[in-house]
């Protein structure tokens, strides 16, 4: 029975999203709880993380139904380790929302929707079957649709067309894929598959399927050539929108990339060789595009392109020292960007603007803000010993080991670029003089709003700070965490074993 905690988080989001429809109206009503409910959701997903940690890969099969026959969940330490994340990244950002997002749109609905989010994020991280993996990137595409228009400004909805489009491309590429691995097996279970998968003769068919999932996850976790929409999109909607976007939403499709290819797709030269161009080209690519940006959430939204080029490089290597370091940065990077599209919100309260050309002076406004706000910026960078500089050793290290010299190099420019863009955001928004615009009478500034609002923008902040400082600094936890789950990927029998004979 035990088990059957792996699914209390999608019935916690579901009745909270429900129990939010009844307060429609009520808006205090609406923030109080969501906050409570992400609160409840965090010490869930504790709980439900140390279990697996302690005792293994944990599986539950709806209805009673015999695996591969019903429908599977499964969590083991990768699923375990994202869903805890996602319980992280959601309390941040229900704690910013209750602050930053007007009454008007939290009247449309915002809550409500962003728990139907969060329950997407959930059920797409534990779910064990390829088709119901389908089915919760939809429920996400349509939650995060909603979040991206309320309020129905031009941009926002110029925006969300982009966004909606390339994601329904990829999910009809997403769904001919399954169709086209169902003909060759019979199978929709992940587990089922991983064994069928490697028993078809036809390499050439199963080589065009793999590359149509690829395809269909590549978009969704926007690499190189395919991530277009993105830049177009995360800036549009409100800062609170766009850090549970740019946190999670590219992760999954990163996750998805992640579990099918070392699951069902396994020891393909050719895909690999693939994988590690794609990510080559996502690192540069994505790094030229912050390089010339002057929006700042313009800036973060390219970096999430370009960091996304690490995680693909670590999985393409395909070893268990760099898909560790894939993992290790996976984590990093979602609690970074989400803090970083906070930041923006929280410039723009500040100062009415995203430009860098008319931000400056923050450092000598806010210093205790601007030491805060470091936190996450040179975070980003990896600027020892902070989080975001352990993952590159171990993809580093690989690279060396493999005789990858083309992803090193992608990966030092990677990373030299970011430290320019962020030097050159700091020297702009920090600490340059700031030129003189008349106050906007219609904008409520941040010196204009209560404590305890001021207290809603800030505290979230705070919290993915200190996260993000326990990765950098508690470093060889993160390591050890991201070396099981690498070990769990690449021998993956101990998954099939779970899901195939050890469900409830």
């Amino acid at each position: 029975m035990t088990q059957q905690i792996i699914i209390y988080p999608l019935f916690l989001q579901i009745l909270l999203a429900i129990l939010l429809m009844f307060f429609w109206n009520r808006i205090n009503a609406q923030r109080v709880i969501s906050i409570i409910g992400s609160s409840a959701n965090l010490a869930l997903t504790i709980w439900i993380f140390s279990e697996i940690w302690q005792n293994g890969i944990y599986s539950v099969q709806a209805g009673n139904w015999e695996a591969p026959f019903g429908i599977t969940f499964a969590a083991d330490t990768f699923s375990a380790t994202l869903v805890l994340l996602t319980a992280i990244s959601g309390l941040a950002v229900s704690v910013f929302s209750s602050g930053s997002v007007i009454p008007d749109r939290l009247r449309f609905g915002y809550f409500p929707i962003f728990h139907f989010l969060l329950l997407g994020l959930n059920g797409a991280f534990l779910t064990g079957d390829i088709f119901n993996l389908y089915v919760w990137f939809e429920i996400i595409i349509i939650s995060s649709f909603v979040l991206i228009t309320i309020g129905g400004e031009k941009a926002q909805l110029e925006g969300a067309v982009k966004y909606f489009t390339l994601n329904i491309l990829a999910s009809i590429i997403f769904l001919t894929a399954i169709a086209v691995l169902y003909g060759l097996t019979g199978s929709l279970n992940m587990a089922d598959l991983a064994g069928k998968v490697a028993a078809v003769e036809n390499r050439g068919l199963v080589e065009v399927t793999a590359i149509l999932f690829l395809i269909g996850f590549g978009i969704k976790a926007a690499v190189f050539p395919l991530y277009f929409w993105l830049p177009a999109s995360y800036h549009t909607p409100p800062s609170a929108v766009s850090s549970i976007f740019g946190g999670l939403l590219t992760k999954v499709g990163v996750y998805a990339l992640i579990r099918v290819f070392t699951l069902i797709f396994v020891g393909d030269v050719f895909l690999d060789q693939i994988l590690i161009a794609v990510a080559i080209f996502t690192l540069i690519s994505g790094g030229l595009g912050a390089l010339v940006q002057n929006n700042v959430r313009k800036v973060f939204s390219y970096l999430i392109i370009c960091h996304i080029g690490y995680m693909i490089a670590g999985l393409g290597m395909f070893t268990e020292v760099a898909v560790a370091g894939a993992v290790f940065y996976l984590i990093h990077d979602i609690v970074v960007k989400t803090n970083l599209f906070m930041l923006s919100g929280l410039l723009y309260k500040i100062k009415a603007s995203n430009s860098m050309k008319v931000l400056g002076g923050f450092y000598a406004q806010y210093p205790k803000l601007s030491l805060l706000l470091f936190i996450p910026l040179f975070s980003l960078v990896g600027i020892p010993p902070l989080s975001g500089f352990w993952p590159k050793i171990s993809l580093i290290q690989a690279g060396f080991s493999g005789g990858n010299y083309w992803t090193i190099g992608a990966i030092i420019f990677a990373s030299f670029i970011t430290l320019v863009i962020i030097a050159k955001l700091w020297a702009e928004v920090f600490w340059k003089t700031p030129e003189e615009r008349p106050r906007h009478s219609s904008f409520e500034y941040f010196s204009d709003i209560s404590k305890l609002r001021k207290l809603q923008f800030v505290a979230p902040v705070v919290f993915l700070s200190l996260v993000s400082l326990y990765i950098g600094f508690g470093a060889e936890h993160v390591q050890l965490l991201s070396s099981r789950i690498a070990d769990e990927l690449i021998n993956s029998n101990q998954y099939i074993d779970a899901v195939l004979h050890g469900g409830m």
